[in-house]
């Protein structure tokens, strides 16, 4: 019972809370209704009360003849607020068009009751219409923020909002303030300043920089003349009414001049703006204003690296358009790019990684990259080059540049002097002044003397600007060599720069920048930049001067001078190495280093090539060589940093015996040298004589690097298929290896040609007719390093280029193919620079950037650029034809052909090896001395047989046939039927292995049986069997052995002997 009672109630509670919820439910939805009803009048009143307002505008302005009244300024302002109540972007664009311009009509009405701004005056007004006309100009720049100058409509929008908005921001045009109106112009100015500061709160610079970077950054600029002067009108006018306050200096900079090229385009579509920069000096306080270094670097960190770039090129621009200002602000110009380069600079990357991004200026770069510039980047590229134009760096460089070099006459003038007037008729005064300022013009150019103090004003400017170029150096990466190009086009500047660092400190020259090294002040970090700077341009001039201009015209530097900067830089870097400055060294002495050892080494191939320095100029006398081989012995690190940067500072055959140590070394390491108690492993191959290239390359080629470097034993098989009698100790495949490199060097064979002139070898450019011709190169280069690794001398030959080539130079980014053409083909070399010489116009030659060549009977043309045989020659591109034909005959017609060589060589050759070596001397390597044959050391390392010694008089008269009788030519020739080669070993004949041999003999080659009691006694004693008087001296090469008949009469011996040699028939005329 009760229970039943509980749940009733519990029921009849549920339902009464349910029924209030549904009571309250449909209130809200009643009071919901009541408020989207209320809503949707609201809007629909809007709407209704908008379209009311939108028609009556419509009406208003499309009225063809409206009367005076209804064009009254009082009209437009009421529509205008209308107008601005009711205005959306989207559907109002027209509207507010048609408004804008009826206000600009109004302005050039002559009734002033129809001027809109004659409501400026009306109290009641002021405020409201004050409010009007910001609404609109702000509405004016959103529309410019989103307008395309390069859509037709677009741009005559444009065109109709900046014309507004320079229209009511300068009381210029009003006529409101002329004649009797002129006491209004006060006001009228403070007016539009009002106005103007309200544009700038809200972000006038930003528009204006969006609106000139969609017209401007692209290839052809697509904002017309009067869009562009109205733009930057726009931008200058808050600037020159707050009195240039640093406060609008500083968004001027960020969001005006920062537009790539703005001020190109501004010298081509609007030059009277850029007066307008002139008359109010405008560069002079921008420079002032960024000299600043934390006023620069807000600026800088505002714009980022891109467009911190864009902002420099239009600040240099004006520069070189303001010659005054630039004359008056040079230290604190260059102090500006200083600091926006080195900015820029912290971002540059040396290399390619996940954070960093492409720039074509300053290459890989770690912070964002705007895309959007690349199609200005050639504008821009152009503005930063007047940097390193001659106008600017004759401004910059004027304290040195004005400055004359003493130099000694001629010396035709000097002969013409001395032979019309006698020394003793000239006065002791004048003879005094003559030597003065001869010793004088001697030592300024040649030696430095010292005397400017170093902290002196004129010193600084000086560094300043040097270290100015070189930021540029080292941060527009990809215009390096622009730069380079611009600093060496004036000839003067560097002989003066050198005269001018030849005058630094008390003592000039070298002690200074050493003590430097081991200084950290700015001074001396200064110093060091101008050192640095000059040996990069140095070392680009004569790099890209040839023989002719460096050797006989001697542009820039004569060659004296060149003699002293050389000695210089050699003893710098030498105690840079030496002294330990290079251990834990910060990057900017590292910079220095490189950029010395840089031009040092330019100057040192360039005497190697054609000498200009005296003998033993590169030789370090101070260099104890004991102490050097101690510490290469220790494993010290300044001794293999000799090796590896200046090893010309040691003698020549002091570094054959290095190369042979570390040879020595590597095979007692490999177990390739007899000892007590090994044996190295020995590779056996048997050659057929028929075809020794095709068995030698088949046996050889897939041995192993290390069977390559160990003992090789060599067995021929004759032309009967029997194997040749006799042992392989070293001199069968010293044979063996000779007969290889003959053949394969054998022009005929077509893997190699010759240069024309002195007959030089390099690889054929048609080698590729043999099959596997890469292969067989790679063979030649192991065969050659073979040589080259026992030491055997071979008679190849080879062209200078080449060996440069197998040196590695030729990945220098400062070689010169140029250079190096004269040692493949002089005479085209010659034709070749003619054109560089050419006074007219070149492309009157017909040339095209292509080769045509005759490959076979066939012509065939080479394009050297893509599409190059469509691209003609001009005096604009010459040059980097001549580079680009230099490069194609000498690399890339044997670019493949040349790295199996290398290939091959290095395998055997460590490159670690031979960079200690010049072109010549890897060339005397190859193919021994090229001295003079020491008859002295040939007769000490001479081993005698069959009963010949030193005092037999066959052996008598054979040395003094050779000293007194034979030219040096028939000596070399001599050497040559003995030994195969007519240079004798580098190091002497101590180390022609095997040793140099004569032995008696009494028969013939094939009736020769070798050494016997009989035959050795008969020989010691001078007993014959019968006269040989008709047999010819005899050789075998393969163990440097003369084999001499015992002649009776020295007279015989002479003429046998001379006519074996001219004949050089070694074998086969026994």
């Amino acid at each position: 019972m009760f229970g039943t009672s509980q749940s009733s109630r519990a029921q009849f509670l549920d339902k009464a809370r349910q029924a209030r919820e549904e009571r309250r439910g449909q209130k809200e939805k009643e009071r919901a209704a009541v408020q989207i009803q209320a809503v949707v009048r609201s809007f629909l009143c809007r709407c209704r009360l908008q379209n009311d307002i939108r028609k009556e505008i419509d009406d208003f302005f499309d009225e063809t003849d409206p009367g005076p009244s209804k064009r009254s300024a009082l009209c437009l302002f009421k529509i205008g607020r209308k107008l601005l109540f009711i205005f959306q972007a989207s559907e109002d664009e027209l509207r507010f068009g048609m408004l804008c311009r009826c206000i600009l009509d109004s302005m050039n009405e002559n009734d002033p009751k129809l001027w809109y701004v004659s409501l400026a005056l009306n109290k009641e007004l002021t405020v409201l219409w004050i409010k009007q006309i910001k609404d609109i100009l702000w509405i004016c720049c959103k529309f410019l923020k989103y307008l395309k100058p390069d859509i037709l409509q677009d741009a005559k929008l444009i065109s109709l909002y900046l014309t507004f908005l320079v229209n009511f921001t300068d009381t210029s045009t009003w006529k409101i303030v002329k004649g009797k109106g002129e006491s209004l112009r006060p006001t009228m100015n403070h007016l539009c300043a009002n106005i103007m500061g309200h544009l700038n709160e809200n972000g006038l610079y930003s528009v204006l920089q969006i609106l000139l970077r969609n017209g401007l950054a692209r290839s052809r600029p697509s904002l017309t003349k009067g869009m562009l002067a109205a733009s930057f009108i726009l931008a200058l006018r808050p600037v020159i009414a707050a009195h240039y306050s640093d406060n609008l200096l500083r968004p001027l900079l960020i969001h005006i001049m920062s537009v790539p090229a703005l001020v190109s385009h501004l010298s081509v579509l609007a030059p009277k703006r850029l007066l307008m920069l002139e008359h109010h000096d405008f560069l002079r306080k921008f420079i002032l204003f960024l000299s600043r270094r934390d006023r620069c670097f807000d600026v800088c960190a505002c714009l980022e690296g891109s467009h911190t770039l864009c902002l420099l090129g239009n600040i240099i621009h004006l520069g070189y358009l303001s010659s005054r200002v630039l004359e008056e602000e040079t230290r604190h110009f260059v102090k500006v790019l200083i600091q926006t380069l080195s900015y820029c600079q912290q971002y540059v990357a040396l290399k390619r990684s996940n954070l960093t991004h492409w720039h074509p200026v300053l290459g890989w770069f770690s912070q964002p990259v705007d895309y959007g510039l690349n199609e200005s980047m050639p504008l821009l590229t152009k503005q930063l080059q007047y940097l390193w134009g001659v106008k600017i760096i004759r401004i910059l460089f004027r304290d040195i540049l004005s400055k004359k070099l003493l130099e000694n006459p001629e010396p035709s003038q000097a002969a013409a002097m001395t032979s019309t007037t006698p020394p003793n008729s000239l006065p002791v005064k004048s003879l005094f002044k003559r030597a003065f300022q001869k010793s004088s013009s001697v030592r300024n150019i040649l030696k430095p003397i010292g005397g400017k103090r170093v902290d002196s004003p004129e010193v600084q400017k000086v560094c300043s600007v040097c270290v100015l170029y070189q930021t540029a150096l080292t941060t527009l990466t990809q215009i390096r060599l622009q730069i380079l190009t611009g600093l060496t086009s004036l000839d003067d500047l560097l002989p003066k720069l050198w005269a001018f660092i030849c005058e630094l400190g008390p003592q000039g020259g070298l002690k200074l920048f050493v003590e430097c090294l081991n200084s950290d002040n700015e001074d001396s970090k200064r110093l060091l930049a101008m050192l640095t700077l000059f040996c990069d341009c140095c070392r680009h001039l004569i790099t890209i001067l040839d023989d002719i201009e460096v050797y006989e015209e001697q542009i820039s530097f004569k060659l004296e001078e060149l003699v002293t900067i050389s000695s210089f830089l050699n003893t710098f870097i030498f105690k840079m190495i030496w002294d330990g400055l290079l251990d834990n060294a910060k990057p900017e002495t590292l910079e220095l280093f490189f950029s010395v050892h840089g031009w040092l080494m330019v100057l040192y191939e360039r005497d190697c090539r054609r000498r200009f320095a005296p003998e033993d100029h590169w030789l370090r006398k101070d260099l104890k060589l004991s102490v050097l081989f101690q510490e290469l012995e220790k494993d010290r690190k300044r001794a293999h940093l000799l090796l590896q940067f200046i090893p010309h500072v040691i003698p020549h055959k002091n570094r054959v015996l290095l190369f042979r140590n570390m040879v020595m070394k590597e095979k007692e390491k490999l177990g390739l040298v007899e000892t007590s108690s090994a044996s190295p492993h020995v590779t056996h191959i048997t050659i057929r004589r028929s075809r020794m290239l095709e068995d030698g390359y088949e046996q050889l080629r897939q041995l192993s690097q290390n069977a390559m470097k160990g003992v090789i034993r060599v067995k021929f098989v004759n032309d009967l298929g029997v194997d040749e009698a006799g042992i392989d100790q070293d001199g069968v495949f010293k044979e063996f290896l000779e007969e290889i490199i003959k053949r394969v060097f054998d022009p005929a064979l077509n893997l190699f040609k010759t240069t024309s002139g002195d007959e030089r070898l390099y690889p054929s450019p048609t080698s590729y007719i043999h099959e596997n011709y890469l292969q067989l190169f790679e063979f030649v280069g192991k065969m050659l390093g073979k040589a080259v690794y026992e030491g055997i001398v071979v008679d190849v030959p080879f062209a200078s280029f080449f060996l440069s080539q197998l040196l590695g130079h030729h990945h220098s980014i400062f070689y010169s193919s140029v250079d190096e053409l004269p040692s493949l083909d002089a005479e085209f070399y010659k034709n070749l620079t003619s054109i560089k010489r050419y006074d007219g116009d070149v492309s009157d030659l017909g040339l095209t950037l292509s080769y045509d060549e005759d490959v076979m009977g066939q012509l065939v043309c080479h394009e050297l650029v893509p599409g190059g045989k469509t691209i003609p020659v001009t005096n604009e591109n010459k040059i980097s034809y001549i580079h680009l034909m230099a490069h194609f005959r000498m690399h890339t017609q044997i670019k493949s052909q040349t790295a199996s060589l290398i290939s091959g060589f290095r395998s055997i050759i460590k490159w670690e090896w031979i960079r200690m070596f010049s072109t010549p001397e890897l060339q005397r390597l190859i193919s021994g001395d090229n001295a003079e044959i020491d008859l002295e050391d040939l007769k000490k390392h001479t081993v005698y047989y069959g009963g010949f010694h030193g005092s037999h008089r066959v052996i008598i008269w054979l040395w003094d046939i050779l000293a007194n009788d034979f030219t040096p030519e028939e000596r070399a020739m001599f050497l040559k039927f003995v030994t195969s080669c007519s240079r004798p070993p580098l190091l002497g004949f101590a180390y022609l292995k095997p040793p140099f041999s004569i032995r008696c003999v009494e028969v013939s080659d094939d009736q020769d049986t070798g050494d016997t009691l009989g035959s050795v006694l008969r020989g010691f004693f001078t007993i014959r069997k019968k006269e040989p008087g008709g047999r010819l001296p005899t050789s075998s090469t393969c163990f440097n052995l003369l084999k001499l008949p015992n002649y009776s009469k020295k007279s015989i011996l002479r003429e046998k002997l001379r006519y074996a040699i001219s004949m050089n028939t070694g074998f086969e005329l026994s």
